[in-house]
C-alpha cells in the first residue's frame, strides 16, 4: 500500500530513533531540558527570530499564537480556506474567544487592498482587529507558495495599523525549497511563525513557534495553560532537531515526485489536475469520470494507493519522504491501468 494521504504519515528515520534513544533530557517546564533548548535556539536562528518554543503540534502552535496576540472579542483576518479557519475545529472561537473575518484569496494569497479594507475602524459597534494570519505553503490551494512580495505588502499595512501578523508555516520549508529563496525572505514579513517538524521534515511529533522574547515568554504560559508543558521532552525534541537540521534540503525530491504524479494523472482519461503543482501536493478532479471523490478514493485503495477526498469530486495526493521514486513508478503504472 502506497500512502499518499498526507506527509504526516511519515515514520521517523533511523537517525531520529537513535537521537531519541540517546537524548540528554531534563524537566522542560523548569527550563532544564538541554535538547529542547538546543532545538529552540536552532529554530530561532534559522527562522530569524529572537526566540522559539517547542509545542506538540501545528494546531497547538497556531492556537497559542492567536491566544498570545489577541484578547477575547477581537477579530482576526485570514484566508477563507486557511488551515486555522478550516481545519482547527473552531479553536480560535472556543479558546481565544475571537471571531474570524475571511478573505477569499487567489492560490492562497489575500489581496493586500482587501486586507486593509477589512481592518476595523475605531467604533463601539465593531470588534478590534487583533491579528492577521497567513499560511505558507497553503494547503487547500494545493500547496501553493504565498510569495514574499505578497507577505511583505500585508505585513507593511499591518504595521501601519499596529496589528501583528502570524504565519502558519506548517510547510514553510517546502516553500523555501521550491522557490530557491532564503527562509528570511519569508519570515522577515511576519511577527511570529509556526513550522511543523513532522510533515515533510519527517519527525514523529512537534512544531516550533518563533517570535520575539516578549511573545515567547507569554506563549510559554499559554502552552502551560493548554496542558502543553512537557517534562523530559528531549526524547521527542531530539528527532525534531534531526529533522530541522538534516531534512530540509531533501524536500525538493518530494516536489519532483509530485510533478511525476501530476503528469501521470493528467494523462488519465477523465481526470484533471486543478492546482499549479509547486510543492508536494496534487489535487485532481475526477468528475469527468462520473465519480465522486469518495468512490475514486475507494477504487484507489483497492489498487494499493491511499489518497484523501478534498471536495465532492476532488482528491488530494501528497508526496513525502516515505514514498520513494521507485514507489512512484508503481503509482504511475497503477493509475494508468485504473479503469
Amino acid at each position: 500500500m502506497i500512502d499518499l494521504r498526507s506527509d504526516t504519515v511519515t515514520k521517523p528515520t533511523e537517525a531520529m530513533r537513535k537521537a531519541a534513544f540517546e537524548a540528554e533530557v531534563g524537566d522542560d517546564v523548569y527550563g532544564e531540558d538541554p535538547t529542547v533548548k538546543k532545538l529552540e535556539q536552532e529554530a530561532a536562528n534559522l527562522l530569524g527570530k529572537e526566540a522559539a518554543l517547542f509545542v506538540t503540534s501545528g494546531t497547538q502552535g497556531n492556537q497559542i499564537a492567536v491566544l498570545t496576540h489577541t484578547r477575547p472579542g477581537n477579530e482576526i483576518i485570514l484566508e477563507a480556506n486557511s488551515h486555522i479557519f478550516y481545519y482547527e475545529s473552531g479553536a480560535v472561537a472556543a479558546l481565544a474567544g475571537v471571531q474570524t473575518r475571511t478573505i477569499h484569496g487567489i492560490r492562497g494569497e489575500m489581496d493586500p487592498v482587501e486586507v486593509e479594507e477589512s481592518i476595523r475602524i475605531e467604533d463601539q459597534h465593531f470588534p478590534e482587529t487583533g491579528l492577521i494570519c497567513l499560511e505558507n505553503t497553503h494547503n487547500r490551494a494545493g500547496g501553493a507558495i504565498v510569495s514574499p512580495e505578497n507577505m511583505k505588502a500585508i505585513h507593511a499595512l499591518a504595521k501601519k495599523h499596529s496589528i501583528p501578523v502570524h504565519m502558519d508555516g506548517a510547510r514553510l520549508f517546502n516553500a523555501v525549497s521550491a522557490s530557491g529563496k532564503n527562509v528570511s525572505e519569508f519570515t522577515d514579513h511576519c511577527d511570529t511563525v509556526q513550522v511543523c517538524l513532522s510533515k515533510g521534515l519527517g519527525a514523529p511529533i512537534g512544531s516550533i513557534i518563533a517570535g520575539d522574547h516578549t511573545f515567547i515568554k507569554r506563549a510559554r504560559k499559554w502552552r502551560k495553560r493548554l496542558g502543553g508543558g512537557l517534562r523530559q521532552a528531549g526524547m521527542v525534541a531530539a528527532p525534531g532537531l534531526v529533522a530541522l537540521t538534516t531534512m530540509r534540503d531533501r524536500l525538493v525530491e518530494d516536489h519532483e515526485k509530485a510533478l511525476i504524479l501530476r503528469e501521470t494523472l493528467q494523462s488519465c482519461e477523465g481526470i484533471e489536475v486543478i492546482n499549479n503543482v509547486e510543492t508536494n501536493i496534487v489535487v485532481a478532479d475526477v468528475k469527468e469520470r462520473g465519480m465522486t471523490s469518495d468512490q475514486y478514493v475507494k477504487k484507489l485503495k483497492e489498487n494499493g494507493i491511499l489518497a484523501v477526498t478534498f471536495g465532492p469530486t476532488l482528491v488530494r495526493f501528497t508526496t513525502h519522504y516515505d514514498v520513494s521514486m521507485n514507489d512512484m513508478k508503481g503509482v504511475t503504472e497503477k493509475l494508468r491501468n485504473l479503469s
